[in-house]
């Protein structure tokens, strides 16, 4: 499996700032990240997967609604985050 418990830890501690804080939004837009990147190597090799197509465009639908949250409500966290992970061109 691409996304075992020690990459979720790793990830949460690396952006969220502990393990265990998997609430916070910098690390559900993470891991959001990480699964959308997965998904998206999975499409480019399996055109016809319309499931995983839908399932992409929930992903990043949830990732986009919980960006807007971040930017509505800390500026500076969200900058951080964008320049992090590299969402934006």
């Amino acid at each position: 499996m691409y996304l075992t418990k020690e990459i979720k830890a790793e990830i949460f501690k690396k952006y969220a700032g502990s393990e265990t804080n998997t609430g916070s939004s910098e690390g559900q837009i993470a891991l959001f990240t990480h699964r959308i990147n997965h998904l998206t190597q999975h499409l480019k090799a399996n055109r016809k997967d319309y499931n995983t197509e839908r399932a992409l465009v929930k992903l990043v639908g949830k990732r986009r609604s919980l960006l807007d949250y971040l930017k509505n409500n800390d500026i500076e966290r969200y900058r951080n985050i964008i320049k992090e992970l590299g969402i934006r061109k």
